[in-house]
């Protein structure tokens, strides 16, 4: 398929990161003793190029949204329908990640991408590929053109966010058997059997996730030759909202602009974005680890150690939501906490810290 190359990613600063660094030895407290909050803040302060770092000002969250047609394979313990009744309600404030992100101080934005029907209109619609992908377990979820329409409307969504302001993204995810889809993607880029990718999702039982098992399974195999083709990949087993994704995170990274992942379908499509802009993770943090077994297999494969644990697997964006304040925690310590030298106070050895 024919698609323009994302700009080469350049890595965060490293000369920044060394001073990041250098500056929490000198902070009023022993070295380490914040633990991972001192890790976060030299990611966030060699991101922004700045030591110390800035609070964030505008954090945005983007929920991609999708129907897939793989529902009709029982995968799912929630009828398709409430995929568009969920962006209906985000886009009236009333779900999880409205809450959440009001507490954060982050913006909430739905984009429908593929939901069913003519449910969502206006704005939000402005993106849309088609209405609902196909079943990947019989058929391919996107025609080629629709693809690189779903990619690049990621990379635009990002573009205008980042020229709007964002100085954080938190890519969301909304969509009845998504967690099927992003099982298969994250299987194929893993090398992974399905039966240890394979969650509960929104909550099946045991018939239902022999189900879902099955189904990864006829999709890895019916996919075989695109494993190593991004596109091809999500062509064949991703979905209009999960290429988005992709696109959205890869482009932050050609941005300069640091994103928080959610769980499994953001991480999902994030390792597809790996591939199609190679040193894109540098700029991502893992906001939480799902229980969905394939988003720890995804994790793994960026190398990214998730921030918190709670067992959250809503999606949406909530738990990198959730995550959000330790990350403004991280960054506040070490912009606002005193040195030895300004506070008067004894390091270690007795002197100004040093």
């Amino acid at each position: 398929m024919d698609f323009p190359d994302f700009a080469p990613i350049s890595p965060p600063d490293a000369a920044v990161a060394a001073a990041a660094r250098a500056r929490q030895i000198l902070l009023t407290k022993p070295p380490g003793s914040l633990g991972r909050l001192e890790d976060l803040s030299v990611w966030v302060a060699a991101c922004q190029g700045l030591c110390p770092p800035r609070q964030f000002e505008r954090v945005r969250v983007v929920v991609f949204a999708g129907d897939h047609g793989v529902t009709r394979e029982r995968v799912s313990a929630y009828p398709a329908e409430v995929t568009a009744q969920m962006v209906a309600n985000i886009d009236r404030g009333g779900a999880a990640i409205n809450a959440l992100a009001t507490v954060a101080g982050a913006g909430v934005r739905v984009v429908d991408m593929a939901v069913n029907g003519a449910a969502t209109q206006g704005a939000i619609s402005a993106y849309k590929v088609r209405c609902g992908s196909g079943d990947i377990a019989t058929e391919d979820a996107l025609s080629a053109e629709e693809t690189i329409a779903a990619v690049e409307a990621g990379r635009r969504i990002a573009d205008h966010e980042v020229d709007t302001g964002a100085d954080l993204l938190i890519p969301g995810d909304m969509g009845i058997g998504n967690t099927t889809v992003a099982t298969t993607l994250v299987a194929a880029l893993t090398g992974a059997e399905p039966a240890e990718a394979v969650g509960h999702g929104t909550g099946i039982d045991d018939a239902g996730w022999a189900r879902k098992t099955a189904v990864v399974r006829d999709a890895l195999f019916r996919s075989r030759t695109q494993h190593t083709d991004p596109l091809g990949l999500l062509r064949c087993c991703g979905g209009a909202d999960l290429a988005a994704l992709a696109g959205f995170c890869a482009q932050a990274a050609v941005r300069r602009t640091p994103v928080l992942l959610d769980g499994l379908a953001s991480t999902a499509a994030a390792l597809v974005a790996e591939r199609l802009a190679p040193g894109a993770r540098a700029w991502w943090q893992a906001g939480h680890r799902s229980p969905e077994p394939a988003h720890a297999l995804a994790c793994a494969a960026l190398g990214l150690e998730p921030i918190l644990d709670l067992r959250m697997r809503l999606g949406e964006g909530s738990g990198a939501a959730v995550a959000l304040p330790v990350l403004q925690a991280a960054v506040a310590a070490l912009a606002s906490m005193s040195t030895f030298d300004e506070a008067g106070v004894s390091g270690p050895d007795g002197g100004a810290g040093r």
